[in-house]
């Protein structure tokens, strides 16, 4: 039993010489705010509308404001994005007469009041404001943005969203990694560091069996896992068939299907599988893998 305050020596990863978490295995969370502050910034300011359309003119000036919280967390070379995001920017917009002149100049807002992981495949509510809304130009110039603007400002968010799925700030530093394992794994490497690869890919918190699909590949080895859970098994089992429970423990997308052969997608699509047999309140069995394992390696 370790002191209070110090931890088990046992559970406790000591950091490399290197400082390196070795194929992302252990949980590292990256605060994104800044970034996506500065993404945002770049994907939707100066960012004209209208050029001359029926003589209006919109643009959006810049983003305003950014709040609430970003971040990426990588598990086992597996990102799992998070973030909710309140955006406010500002926008400009001119009318003008058959003879070029200025009928009307406007200044209003864009407000997205929630970007959120947990809505990633859904575009996020926006709204619309102008200071001079009361007159019939100021109308005009906000009609004219929501109809041609909105698709703009959608398709800059779904640039982060995208962005944001792919490692965000952690992009560059995970591409580099892989790059690193796969010339490791390469003919010539350690025969060692190929075999044992695949066995660190397990997930110890599901009970799970490794299956070998495929015949004649070396380096694979089959590994029986049991863990004990102190609760009622109706209980976990409601638990593990609930998408929405996942969603919001894991803070990423997932889908579950409640019929015996129906599909499941967890983490954001990081682990998919099939229903092999389901038992209400009794028994799950699940057919499953991560997505980088290799072709036909699955687990039960």
């Amino acid at each position: 039993m370790a002191k209070l305050g110090e931890g088990d020596s046992r559970w406790i990863v000591k950091d490399r010489p290197d400082g390196t978490n070795v194929h992302n295995w252990h949980w590292a969370e990256t605060d994104c705010l800044e970034w996506s502050k500065n993404l945002l910034n770049k994907l939707l300011s100066n960012l004209t509308i209208l050029d001359g359309e029926s003589n209006l003119y919109i643009k959006i000036k810049k983003v305003d404001i950014v709040t609430g919280e970003a971040y990426v967390n990588v598990r086992k070379g597996k990102i799992i994005p998070g973030y909710e995001l309140d955006i406010t920017l500002s926008w400009i917009g001119e009318a003008k007469g058959s003879e070029n002149e200025s009928l009307m100049k406007i200044e209003g807002q864009v407000h997205i009041p929630y970007l959120a992981d947990e809505n990633a495949d859904e575009d996020p509510e926006i709204k619309v404001k102008v200071k001079e809304d009361g007159t019939e130009i100021g109308k005009r110039l906000k009609d004219a943005f929501v109809a041609k603007g909105l698709p703009i400002v959608k398709e800059k968010v779904r640039v982060f969203v995208q962005s944001m799925a792919k490692g965000g700030p952690c992009k560059e530093e995970l591409e580099v990694k892989k790059t690193n394992v796969a010339k490791s794994a390469a003919p010539g490497a350690s025969t060692a560091a190929v075999a044992t690869a695949p066995a660190v890919k397990k997930d110890v918190a599901v009970a799970a069996t490794s299956e070998k699909k495929k015949e004649g590949k070396k380096g694979f080895k089959k590994i029986t896992l049991k863990e004990k859970y102190n609760c009622r098994a109706k209980d976990l089992f409601e638990i593990l068939m609930d998408e929405n429970r996942w969603k919001g423990f894991t803070q990423s997308n997932a889908k579950i299907s409640k019929e015996v052969g129906g599909e499941f997608s967890l983490f954001d699509g990081s682990v998919t599988g099939t229903n092999l047999e389901l038992e209400d309140g009794k028994l799950i069995a699940w057919k499953w893998r991560f997505g980088n394992w290799a072709d036909g390696i699955y687990s039960t």
